[in-house]
C-alpha cells in the first residue's frame, strides 16, 4: 500500500530536479543598453538691433504709409469740383488768376486749374483744361486714386471737346444756310422790283377827240 506514494513522491522530486537544471542552463539575456542622451546644441545668441536699423524701420513707408496722404487729396480735389462749381463769374476769374502760374508742378495744382477752367464753358478753356489733365496724368508716381480721377477729368473734358465742336459745326451750318437765304430774299426783292418797274411805265398815247358833226 505505501509503495504507490513513495512512487509519485519519488516521481514529483526527479521533475522539481528536471526543471531546475533546465533553468539553470537557460542563456541569460543581458538587459538593454540604456539609449545615449541627446545632445542639445547650443542656441545661438540672437545680437540685438542696434540703433541705425531702428531708425531705418522708423523711417520705413510701413511706419508713414502713402495711401492717407493719397486718399486726403483726392478728397480735397472732390470738395475743390464741388466749390469751384458754385463760382460766379469774377470768383472764377480769381481762381483761375491764382492758379494759372503753376510753378511747382504739382498734380494737385495742374488737376484744380484744369477743373477750374472747364467751368467757363469756353472752347479754348476746354482744351487747355484737358491739357493740364493729360499732362499730370503723364507724370510718374501717380496713386490708383490719382489715376482713377485724372481719367475721369479726361473723358469729361473729351466729352465737351466733342460737343463744343459739334455745336460749332452745327452754328456755321447755321450761319451758311442764313446767308444762302438772304441771297435768296435779295435777288426776290430785285424780281419784284423789275415787275414793279414795269408796271410802272407809262400807257399809249390818248385817241384825239371826235370833231362835232355838222348840221
Amino acid at each position: 500500500m505505501l509503495a504507490a506514494p513513495v512512487a509519485a513522491l519519488a516521481l514529483g522530486l526527479a521533475g522539481c530536479a528536471t526543471v531546475e537544471a533546465e533553468t539553470a542552463c537557460e542563456p541569460q539575456v543581458a538587459p538593454a543598453a540604456a539609449a545615449p542622451a541627446q545632445v542639445q546644441a547650443p542656441t545661438p545668441a540672437v545680437p540685438a538691433p542696434d540703433a541705425a536699423a531702428e531708425e531705418t524701420v522708423a523711417a520705413s513707408p510701413a511706419a508713414t504709409p502713402q495711401e492717407p496722404r493719397q486718399a486726403t487729396m483726392v478728397s480735397q480735389l472732390l470738395a475743390f469740383s464741388a466749390r469751384v462749381a458754385t463760382l460766379s463769374g469774377p470768383e472764377l476769374s480769381g481762381e483761375i488768376a491764382r492758379l494759372t502760374p503753376v510753378q511747382d508742378e504739382s498734380i494737385q495744382r495742374q488737376l484744380e486749374l484744369a477743373m477750374a477752367l472747364g467751368q467757363t464753358r469756353q472752347p479754348v478753356d476746354t482744351a487747355r483744361a484737358l491739357g493740364l489733365v493729360q499732362r499730370a496724368l503723364s507724370q510718374k508716381g501717380l496713386t490708383a486714386g490719382q489715376q482713377a480721377f485724372g481719367r475721369l477729368l479726361e473723358t469729361r473734358f473729351l466729352n465737351t471737346r466733342r460737343l463744343e465742336d459739334l455745336v460749332d459745326r452745327q452754328a456755321q451750318q447755321l450761319r451758311e444756310a442764313q446767308r444762302r437765304n438772304d441771297q435768296l430774299n435779295e435777288r426776290l426783292e430785285a424780281m419784284r422790283a423789275i415787275e414793279r418797274s414795269l408796271n410802272a411805265r407809262p400807257g399809249a398815247p390818248a385817241a384825239p377827240a371826235a370833231r362835232p358833226a355838222t348840221p
